[in-house]
């Protein structure tokens, strides 16, 4: 009873509610911290991936022309001559296309043989070069300045130390392998970069070894690419060879000086980055216990200061050797800043509720766990991979951030960042979820797939550089989407390829036409570089292949490939008409 006679009446109709909304208050964090937690580790995962993915992108396309250069150099199955001045001008001829190849980085080509001649072409730029050759095997060798792929050799500078190609290490390597091979990554000893080589062996009219040819790949620029990823204040990525070996990393140097003027490479358990170092020691026990590694992995695990981490990685593997893995790990309190922060404003609502009117904040707490439910909702079937779930929460407190941030994950998701046009996964999804449409409703109405392929892009890249050309993909992004339909669908493939869905097309002939209409707007003068630089040959627009629903094919990836094949087909033809 004495209890009872402590608080006022007042108190009594007061304090529990009070502490009842000061205990809902806790739960609305929780649940919104909770929440949050689930919406992160769905958007991580998917971030984490696409940035592995992206790094392998750059990867490829840094070492997948490197095959088709020492094919122009040697193609196989010509034999090599038995004396490299039997076959001068030939060589010549043949190093200048294969440098023409993929300028940018496979510009250097050369080759040596079993007489201890060497024969090499290093290209400058497009128009200048570098013969570099010797035609006895204690000569050193004589470099040659000259201009344009016939252009007349300069006087010759000769080097003052002998060039043995029979002892390096490219020409054992492709002595002793009967396909293309990857040397080990070596330090350049002129720019202390990180530079690989790709070697293979020469065979003579009889079958029997002849030399080496081999073309080098420098590093440079990929390890560039991979410090100019912004993923989040704290994060890491990095490419490594299976024995810790660092080619590129976003945080660390690869190389470290010694105190002797030379260079060494770094392994990244010795990186002076913390995370780094942990992360690698995940990777590390990963392939020690000899876990096959065949698409991106994603992981958490205790990092530095006993740190929740989320790490991701992946291994690049081809044909002549190439074993490189890539790692990405973010602290996980880099994603959680946010969440963690609304959750402390929600809570800070829930006081002010419970001050202000209980009734009130009740209403409130309704209102808010709707809008919870929709984001764990939306959460879960991104998580299965559904990326155009709407979330119908419109607010402009805490939960909104929240809720306007998971919508621009989604929109990245979906959208190339450059042309903002959907991108090659959310076009898939498209013409998945427009075949799923005709077989659930039974609708037997048509579409078109065209895929679009740019003419002498390459050109514009060489002339204006690299940020003309991203203005002209946004040029060409714009044009297609404004000779489609609102219900269309236009998407950037990839590089300076695009892919166009076009609903309800009732025949091939009216798909024809469309056709037409988007080749026709394609070859409009260029607004974004000035057309009149780029060489009077150079003709612009675009291939468009085309793949019409039902017929020519029965999924997504089958009408791609045959849109892709009908732009090859109709380019072919078109160059033939020419000629």
């Amino acid at each position: 009873m004495r209890l009872f006679a402590f608080f006022s009446l007042r108190q009594w109709l007061t304090l529990p509610y009070i502490a009842l909304v000061f205990g809902v208050a806790l739960l609305i964090g929780l649940l919104s911290y909770r929440t949050g937690s689930q919406a992160v580790d769905t958007i991580a995962n998917h971030l984490l991936r696409e940035t592995v993915a992206r790094i392998g992108q750059a990867v490829d396309r840094h070492v997948v022309g490197s095959a088709a250069v020492l094919e122009a150099a040697f193609p196989n199955g010509m034999a090599a001559p038995d004396s490299i001045e039997q076959d001068l001008s030939a060589l010549r001829t043949r190093f200048w296309i294969a440098t023409s190849l993929h300028l940018d980085p496979n510009n250097y080509v050369y080759y040596g043989n079993e007489r201890g001649q060497a024969f090499g072409l290093w290209r400058y730029n497009q128009v200048d070069a570098e013969l570099r050759f010797k035609l006895e095997a204690d000569q050193p060798r004589h470099l040659h300045r000259f201009s344009g792929i016939n252009g007349e050799l300069q006087a010759p500078t000769i080097e003052e130390k002998v060039f043995e190609p029979r002892s390096r290490p490219w020409y054992k390597a492709g002595e002793t392998s009967a396909a293309h091979t990857w040397t080990s990554i070596y330090i350049d000893f002129r720019n202390a970069e990180l530079v690989a080589t790709r070697a293979r062996r020469v065979l003579d009219a009889n079958g029997r070894f002849q030399g080496v040819v081999a073309t080098d790949l420098s590093l440079q620029k990929l390890n560039a690419f991979v410090r100019k990823l912004s993923i989040s204040p704290n994060a890491v990525a990095f490419i490594i060879e299976p024995d810790g070996k660092l080619i590129a990393s976003s945080r660390s140097p690869n190389t470290v000086a010694l105190a002797d003027g030379s260079n060494a490479r770094i392994n990244a358990a010795e990186s002076d980055n913390a995370l780094q170092r942990a992360a690698y020691a995940q990777v590390a026990a990963t392939l020690r216990d000899g876990r096959r590694i065949e698409s991106a992995i994603v992981q958490r695990f205790t990092g530095p200061d006993d740190e929740a981490v989320e790490l991701a990685f992946d291994r690049v593997l081809d044909e002549a050797g190439l074993d490189w893995i890539i790692a990405v790990a973010v602290p996980r309190s880099d994603f959680m800043q946010g969440v963690t922060e609304n959750v402390k404003r929600t809570v800070l609502i829930g006081v002010l509720g419970a001050v202000l009117a209980v009734g009130l904040g009740l209403g409130i707490l309704s209102w808010v766990g709707r809008d919870i439910r929709r984001l764990i909702q939306a959460a879960h079937q991104v998580g299965e991979g559904q990326l155009n779930v709407p979330l119908e929460v419109h607010r402009k407190d805490e939960i909104g951030v929240l809720a306007n941030t998971f919508r621009h994950m989604q929109h990245r998701l979906r959208t190339d960042l450059l042309t903002g046009l959907d991108n090659r996964e959310q076009m898939l999804r498209n013409i998945a979820d427009r075949q799923l449409r005709t077989r659930r409703a039974g609708d037997k109405g048509s579409f078109a797939v065209l895929f679009v392929d740019l003419n002498n892009f390459k050109q514009i890249n060489d002339v204006f550089g690299h940020d003309a050309g991203d203005r002209v993909l946004i040029e060409f992004g714009r044009r297609l989407r404004e000779v489609t339909r609102s219900d269309d669908r236009v998407g950037r493939y990839a590089g300076d390829e695009f892919v166009l869905l076009i609903d309800d097309v009732p025949s091939r002939e009216v798909a024809e036409q469309i056709r037409l209409h988007v080749e026709t707007a394609l070859r409009q003068p260029l607004q974004a570089v000035d057309s009149a630089k780029l060489s009077e040959d150079g003709c612009f627009g675009g291939a468009v292949g085309l793949a019409f629903y039902p017929g020519d094919g029965d999924t997504a990836a089958d009408l791609i490939k045959q849109a892709d094949h009908d732009m090859y087909e109709r380019k072919r033809a078109l160059r033939r008409s020419a000629h």
